[in-house]
């Protein structure tokens, strides 16, 4: 997949995401964000994976530790939801380290604790994406 056509995919699960933030509102546990965010990408034909998981690998050798991502979407983009107060900076980087556990260029961080869903929107790029 090229770079325009996962930033057009971005677009497609923003776009999701603000629907089950419209239906839903904020104040929910995420894992029915979860749940209802894959109803949507389903509805619009986009194939996508549920907790997935991730191995800790270090030096060479896998650990008896793994890391979940909550959708990988289109084998290409990892989101990370929240239903949070407050964005905490260490969810940014959780991603990013997702994101170069899993050799992947694009993460969407969405946060569905807010009044606008597009103000708990953000896009974390590993490397020169």
């Amino acid at each position: 997949m090229n770079k325009e056509q996962i930033n057009k995919l971005s677009g497609i699960i923003l776009d999701c995401s603000i629907e089950v933030h419209r239906n839903l509102g904020p104040g929910l546990l995420e894992s029915v964000y979860e749940i209802c965010l894959c109803k949507e990408l389903s509805i619009k034909g986009i194939n996508y994976q549920r907790q997935v998981l991730l191995p800790v690998n270090y030096k060479g050798e896998k650990l008896d530790a793994d890391f979940r991502i909550d959708i990988l979407v289109e084998n290409e983009i990892i989101i990370e939801l929240k239903a949070v107060e407050i964005m905490n900076p260490v969810y940014e980087a959780q991603l990013l380290t997702y994101l170069k556990l899993a050799n992947k260029n694009l993460g969407l961080l969405i946060n569905f604790n807010v009044p606008r869903l597009v103000d708990g929107f953000k896009r974390i790029i590993n490397g020169y994406f």
